[in-house]
């Protein structure tokens, strides 16, 4: 590679890490059969947040959903361009439809309620459009947590969560900045938390710029974000976990490594945790569809402490 495509290489990488484009919502509840509401309500700092909120009759026990970035509650058609082209040369190029996941909760006695986090699906831009790797979106993790607390119908309700890639980060966060608010939620499912500087470090592996290169790019990020790579690590975050937290990830997904998410694993402080490898792939998207192939385990964390 020579010295002005790395140029290029690096300027797009830092860029990709502030913007994107939104993905649209192709799917909804309805296609498996649920009947839902569509909601809104607003994050903490006041930024509409849009949601679908799915009752199951006769339960007391709500499960609040969310997504990676890139995706919507809905999820991702990266079957499509531009949407493909985001994960496609890593083998990432099948459409995730997350509306499956509802229906196997629905199914398992939950009440569910399905967010897009700030600057995806249908909810506000914030803060220019910027993207912190949880940072800003920890806010919207406690807007539906208030929300289910404000409704008369659902504000007696068991909390748990299901919180997906960057939704996991940003839960994380928001326990370091407001522990209380997670009083009395039960535990939490997340499929693949991730570390900016981890995955941008294998996108350079991938795109064969020299490891040399990423003081350079975390310059580069920081001019676009405001934040050094650093502080996009939910590693430190993972400390303030303090509800039974089960995580799972493809073990050799090629956008970060094993030793990230054994981290963010270690640092939770508390007897009750689990991580689980998904073996025999590369692609990511894999471990986001895993729970609709194999929801065994993940339902028996939820029915272990949410009853």
């Amino acid at each position: 590679m020579t010295r002005e495509e790395t140029e290029k290489t690096l300027q797009a990488l830092a860029e990709g890490v502030r913007t994107w484009r939104r993905a649209p919502i192709l799917h909804c509840p309805h296609e498996e059969g649920l009947e839902y509401e569509d909601v809104f309500f607003p994050s903490e700092d006041g930024i509409p947040l849009e949601g679908w909120f799915i009752p199951r009759s006769g339960s007391d026990e709500m499960i609040i959903a969310n997504h990676p970035r890139w995706f919507s509650r809905a999820g991702l058609p990266s079957h499509l361009e531009p949407w493909k082209s985001l994960g496609g040369s890593a083998g990432n190029d099948f459409e995730v439809n997350f509306v499956p996941d509802y229906k196997i909760l629905h199914d398992a006695g939950y009440n569910v309620l399905a967010y897009d986090l700030r600057n995806f699906g249908h909810s506000s831009s914030a803060n220019g459009g910027l993207f912190t790797a949880g940072r800003c979106e920890s806010r919207d993790v406690i807007g539906p947590l208030d929300y289910v607390r404000s409704r008369s119908d659902t504000r007696e309700m068991t909390i748990g969560l299901f919180s997906r890639c960057l939704g996991c980060n940003a839960t994380m966060f928001a326990m370091t900045r407001r522990p209380g608010v997670f009083d009395g939620v039960r535990c939490m499912v997340s499929p693949q938390p991730l570390s900016s500087g981890v995955a941008l470090g294998r996108a350079l592996e991938r795109f064969g710029v020299p490891a040399s290169y990423m003081e350079d790019l975390n310059d580069r990020v920081r001019l676009q974000t405001s934040f050094a790579l650093d502080q996009f690590s939910p590693v430190p975050w993972a400390k303030s976990l303090m509800i039974p937290t089960f995580l799972y990830q493809v073990r050799d997904d090629l956008y970060t490594r094993p030793d990230d998410i054994q981290a963010m694993f270690d640092n939770i402080p508390i007897a009750n945790k689990k991580l689980h490898w998904i073996e025999g792939t590369t692609r990511r998207w894999d471990g986001y569809t895993y729970f609709q192939r194999e929801p065994e385990q993940m339902l028996h964390w939820f029915a272990r402490f949410m009853a």
